[in-house]
């Protein structure tokens, strides 16, 4: 049955109007009055709902029963992930709500191609966060991932405090260790990874001070956008 995100507040025998991007998504699926759908808020779980009218614009539904169904990963992780070119972004924000990262907040690193600011940067934490609604709406998720506004390394690490859990950083120098030989049995995981060229050596000493291992994923070099993948599928899955 097709899954809609629906970011209000739901409960069993409501009548509420889609949102705008749900109900143009219904429209597109050509959704007929008595047709079934799920929705989910986010808040936890997901309800039946019967489509009850079809504007030209506009949709309809009668809220129906709630299943306490969660699809979440055993291990919390929160990407740390440096800013990459062109739909490669995209692509990473996708992925990783598919594989149950929680969160995901954009670096603008020293090597980054693409440098986020003001307006520009809003509107792309605007798009990838819809990118991780649809990837929930497809992975089955009720919970979608949080985007964080794209900021600096070191304003990120000032922002993190005293905040627990495990802290990662993906490294190629010599002293890195086999990323699972270090996760053991914790279950909140903060992983830092670099853009394009990755992290500088300043940078990752920065990372090293704010208390993050260096960890490694064997001996070949992956890309930007496919590091914090492989970590992803190593953690949650």
């Amino acid at each position: 049955m097709a899954r809609f995100h629906c970011p209000l507040p739901l409960h069993t025998g409501d009548a509420v109007s889609l949102p705008p991007s749900a109900a143009r998504h219904v429209q597109v699926l050509r959704f007929q009055p008595g047709d079934g759908l799920t929705l989910f808020n986010g808040e936890g779980g997901e309800f039946e709902a019967t489509v009850t009218r079809m504007g030209r614009s506009d949709v309809d539904v009668l809220v129906g029963a709630h299943h306490a169904l969660e699809r979440e990963a055993s291990r919390r992780v929160h990407l740390l992930a440096g800013v990459t070119a062109n739909e490669r972004m995209d692509w990473l924000v996708e992925k990783a709500t598919e594989l149950g990262a929680a969160r995901l907040t954009p670096l603008s690193a020293e090597r980054s191609v693409l440098k986020l600011q003001g307006e520009r940067a809003e509107k792309k934490r605007a798009h990838w966060q819809a990118v991780a609604v649809a990837a929930s709406e497809q992975s089955g998720r009720n919970r979608v991932m949080q985007i964080d506004p794209a900021c600096s390394l070191a304003a990120s690490l000032a922002s993190l405090g005293d905040a627990g859990g495990l802290r990662l950083v993906l490294s190629l120098t010599a002293g890195a260790q086999p990323l699972l030989s270090v996760v053991a049995d914790h279950s909140d995981v903060m992983v830092l990874s670099g853009p394009e060229g990755g992290l500088t050596a300043a940078e990752e000493a920065l990372a090293l001070a704010a208390g993050f291992v260096p960890v490694s994923l064997g001996a070949r070099v992956l890309r930007a956008e496919t590091a914090p993948l492989a970590v992803l599928a190593a953690l949650t899955l």
